[in-house]
């Protein structure tokens, strides 16, 4: 059966949820969500991991439409982020909007709306948005062998919660956002953890507490404080930005990050391992007051060198040792250059946004794609930030997309990117990474796609980005009006 829509959004996470509140508050109810799993909350749902948790102040990690005052602690951990979007969910009726269990298959623009398939019934739809967002497919390490592995072997993102780690030989493969917050869970429980470290991290003290009976009180009563609180927090991450863009800056911070692991790794030769040799903000940098204690273990081996080899449950590390284990998980993120929903949305002529998207992905204001009409993305390329709150992020960009129903509304039927601004566009930005630290900080990192350019960070300040999408520029667009 297929069901004619004026708007179909992809995903019930962050993004997609924003996106159908604002379709809501418009008034507009002729859209869907189409989300496969069973219930919203996206890479918060997925990601069930012991220790997950956010790396941005809770009263900054939710949106300003639906501040949260009773967040347990100064930084969210999951399960609670994802109530917390069940919450919103409910609070602004999008349930009734949401196709639970219902996969995106692909969609196609046929000259006057999209086409979109999915796993159960299909859609036309005048305008389709993805809120598919970068942090979804898995990236697993390309070790010959790897299939092989004798014991359970899975990805941190698809946590297997049935199985028994506790006395187990654990090798981890991987030291990044996800494994500096389980690896210190899993030396708790196992009989011996082994780390495979092919680049060291930079590591601040996150400074992580519970929230107080008392600031939660006085939130639900004066919603102005936490607003305060909310501004407070994301001017102190903006003013960090200085020590990605000036180099003197960042050098200080690399004090900062030597001496809180000096503070917590007495051992000089760990320590050494543990000491990165690239410039601080090059790969992202986290946030722990746990990963090091855990290191220092009697329980758990930090091996500086990539897994090479797996026969069996035998892995060969690239110093040649050959180590036995129990069970494998890799803690190795996600293709956040290589969006696979970009393999399933097609153009008038069936040619793919992956293939339009080759070999760098590109769009005007990181939102919209010269030939795909009416098609808007959330989280689009170089939309990602290196210090600040996503969802301030996704805010703006759904202000932006909200002023073009406003054209939509108006008689306009539709809205494609203009070639040239798009290109203008991208490689302004492009320059204006200039020898950053991201480009020339001595060290890859997944903002980097394989023909080695950033499509992945916004390059200045989160105000910048909200300056630069506050005003949806006509001139940019070629708009076709209805007949």
């Amino acid at each position: 059966m297929t069901t004619a829509v004026r708007v179909v959004i992809v995903g019930a996470g962050f993004a997609g949820i924003a996106m159908g509140v604002r379709l809501t508050q418009r008034g507009m109810t002729d859209f869907v969500i189409l989300e496969r799993a069973g219930e919203v909350g996206g890479t918060w749902r997925d990601n069930t991991y012991p220790g997950a948790a956010c790396d941005i102040r809770s009263d900054l990690y939710s949106f300003s439409f639906a501040p949260n005052p009773d967040w347990q602690y100064s930084y969210g951990r999951q399960a609670e982020i994802l109530d917390y979007l069940r919450a919103t969910a409910d609070r602004f009726e999008l349930r009734p909007h949401i196709r639970f269990g219902t996969e995106f298959t692909g969609a196609q623009w046929d000259g006057a709306a999209w086409q979109v398939t999915t796993s159960g019934d299909s859609f036309t739809a005048s305008v389709l948005i993805s809120g598919h967002g970068p942090l979804v497919e898995p990236v697993w390490p390309a070790i010959p062998g790897l299939e092989t592995f004798a014991g359970a072997a899975f990805h941190s993102a698809r946590w297997d919660h049935d199985v028994d780690l506790a006395g187990k030989r654990i090798a981890v493969i991987g030291t990044g956002a996800s494994a500096i917050q389980f690896v210190p869970e899993l030396q708790k429980i196992a009989g011996h953890l082994t780390v495979f470290q092919r680049t060291p991290p930079w590591i601040l003290a996150r400074g992580d507490k519970p929230t107080t009976a008392r600031r939660r009180r006085l939130f639900r009563r004066f919603p102005a404080l936490q607003r305060a609180a909310r501004w407070f927090a994301f001017t102190s991450n903006e003013v960090k930005f200085a020590g990605f863009r000036f180099r003197p800056i960042g050098a200080v911070t690399q004090l900062v990050s030597r001496s809180f692991l000096r503070s917590k790794i007495t051992d000089p030769v760990l320590r050494s391992k543990l000491t990165p040799d690239y410039r601080i903000g090059c790969k992202r940098v986290l946030l722990s007051d746990s990963f090091y204690p855990a290191i220092a273990q009697p329980n758990v081996t930090l091996v500086p060198d990539a897994a090479v080899e797996i026969a069996g449950s035998t892995i060969t590390a690239a110093d040649g040792e050959r180590r036995e284990f129990d069970v494998l998980i890799c803690g190795t993120g996600f293709n956040a250059t290589a969006p696979s929903i970009a393999r399933f949305i097609r153009d008038a002529d069936g040619s793919s946004l992956a293939s339009r998207w080759s070999p760098h992905m590109a769009a005007l204001r990181g939102t919209t794609v010269a030939g795909f009409p009416n098609l808007f993305l959330l989280i689009g390329p170089n939309t990602a930030l290196s210090h600040n709150s996503m969802i301030y992020m996704i805010e703006a960009q759904v202000a932006y997309v909200v002023q073009a129903f406003d054209l939509l509304d108006a008689g306009t039927r539709v809205i494609e990117a203009r070639e040239d601004a798009e290109h203008r566009y991208n490689e302004k930005l492009q320059r204006e990474f200039g020898p950053s630290v991201w480009m020339a900080g001595g060290c890859t990192s997944y903002y980097i796609d394989a023909a080695g350019r950033n499509t992945a960070l916004w390059p200045h300040l989160a105000r910048t980005f909200a300056r630069a999408v506050r005003r949806f520029d006509t001139a940019e667009y070629e708009l076709t009006t209805a007949r």
